[in-house]
């Protein structure tokens, strides 16, 4: 058998630029170099993983010499932990680079006419932003490298906290997480001791063993705490203990719930969390509006920054009070209900059915009686027939995940020619592939980033189109 060939270690490399998603960029000897775990201004060593003729992709081994304005992580865990890999690049930096990268994907795949992009909407809060956060059980804890390199037995294996990106099968011990506030360490850490007190068992992710499997905290504005708990099978006994200890050490959880998961993956869409303590949903705000939020539901998981965003959309709509607006993959409507007050009409479309429930609640909750949610997918309920029953839009908000708008309802989009579309994306290049083709009958009048998650490399941006003049 014919061994790999090595791929070389390039040493005292000074890192050049910023590339996209987090990488940095230096070119060596001709070659484009796209390397992980570097800043512009880093003198590094690097070893290649891949290694093509006109690029190649590295990552840092060793740092020679730190850029002038690297900053000092503040997480423990950082350089193990995947969650917030800028924490080493000044707040400053992060947004130069996220603007960068937006201007970049939307010009070398859109191929289209740009204006000059509105200065990137920054966050107040750089920690304790996320109000939503997972965590995992496994029997087996990452080892860092100097735990692999003692002689000796290696502590309990056991971990509750995040994947390692990566690899499936292992998890990171977490006991201190900035992501959110201090509550989810508390949470996190009072479960952990009592489980290992008790010798209660951790999931296996390869046989599909073990009995605690994940943790889910939501933690709103509004000073409402929800935990879900995940088990791989009931056990009423030292469920109820668990349960009943959470409550009393986190005296400010206002719902508690548990999910039994007997599957194979972490995913509870299809399964039915049951309340134990609460009555099993939160309310959030942005601005006066308020939003039922359920186990399943989604929600923007920075709220601070959901409401600027909101606002960014709304005031691209330019509504006066006579638009029909289509919000299309409206989740549990959060956007329609934020522009309804200047909309004659709010109809939203999304595929999931719990969320369009928790639309139409939504919806009462805040007295909004025209605004109409339909369930299915967009491309398929997006019809003549549809269009002729609710009217033709004027407005439509599109807020596809991250593998942006099928093609079918691009030209869809084209075919209905609403007067303005409203595109927010929290992936540029989807983003960038799907105005190239809007670019037929549309023009880009006004491009926002947004960021969402600071010490993150994602990006969210807002785009308005208007329709070209008709010939």
């Amino acid at each position: 058998m014919r061994k790999k060939k090595a791929h070389p270690l390039l040493e005292n490399i000074l890192i050049t630029d910023y590339a996209a998603e987090g990488k940095a960029l230096v070119r060596h000897e001709g070659k484009v170099i796209f390397v992980s775990g570097a800043v512009p201004g880093d003198t590094v060593n690097i070893q290649l993983v891949k290694n093509k003729k006109d690029w190649a992709e590295g990552r840092v081994v060793s740092l020679v010499k730190p850029a002038p304005d690297r900053a000092t992580p503040f997480c423990k865990h950082f350089g193990i932990c995947g969650g917030c890999k800028w924490q080493m690049l000044p707040y400053s930096k992060q947004l130069q680079f996220k603007q960068q990268e937006v201007q970049q994907n939307l010009q070398r795949i859109g191929k289209i006419d740009l204006p000059e992009l509105l200065p990137i909407i920054g966050s107040e809060r750089t920690e304790a932003y996320r109000n939503k956060l997972e965590f995992t059980f496994s029997n087996k804890r990452f080892l860092t490298a100097e735990e692999m390199n003692t002689e000796g037995p290696v502590s309990a294996q056991d971990a509750l906290g995040y994947h390692v990106p990566r690899i499936f099968d292992k998890v990171i011990d977490i006991f201190e997480c900035h992501l959110m506030d201090s509550v989810n360490n508390e949470i996190r850490n009072t479960v952990r001791d009592l489980a290992k007190a008790n010798g209660w068992s951790f999931y296996n992710i390869k046989e599909h063993t073990g009995w605690l499997r994940n943790i889910i905290i939501r933690y709103c504005s509004t000073g409402e705490l929800m935990v879900n708990v995940c088990f791989n099978y009931d056990d009423e006994t030292n469920r109820n203990l668990l349960l009943n200890h959470l409550l009393e050490k986190v005296s400010n959880i206002t719902t508690l719930l548990y999910t039994i998961n007997p599957k194979w993956n972490d995913s509870i869409y299809d399964l039915t969390p049951q309340v134990y303590h609460g009555n099993g949903y939160l309310t959030e705000k942005l601005e006066d509006f308020e939003f039922i939020i359920s186990p399943k539901s989604f929600f923007q998981t920075n709220t601070q920054q959901a409401e600027k965003l909101y606002r960014v959309v709304r005031d691209f709509a330019g509504l006066s009070g006579k638009e029909v607006v289509y919000d299309l993959y409206c989740g549990t409507g959060s956007i329609g209900i934020f522009l309804s007050r200047g909309a004659k009409k709010i109809i939203g479309v999304e595929v999931i059915e719990e969320a369009i429930e928790d639309a139409k609640k939504n919806a009462a909750l805040n007295q909004i009686v025209h605004a109409d949610f339909f369930a299915g997918d967009v491309i398929k309920i997006c019809n003549d027939a549809f269009f002729a029953t609710h009217g033709q839009p004027d407005v439509v908000i599109t807020d596809p995940p991250r593998a942006g708008m099928h093609e079918k309802l691009v030209l869809k989009l084209l075919e209905m020619q609403a007067p303005t579309i409203v595109y927010v994306s929290c992936n540029t290049a989807t983003q960038a592939r799907d105005l190239l083709l809007l670019s037929e009958k549309y023009t880009v009048e006004k491009v926002q980033p947004v960021d969402m998650f600071p010490h993150t490399h994602h990006i969210e941006c807002v785009v308005l189109l208007r329709l070209k003049n008709k010939d």
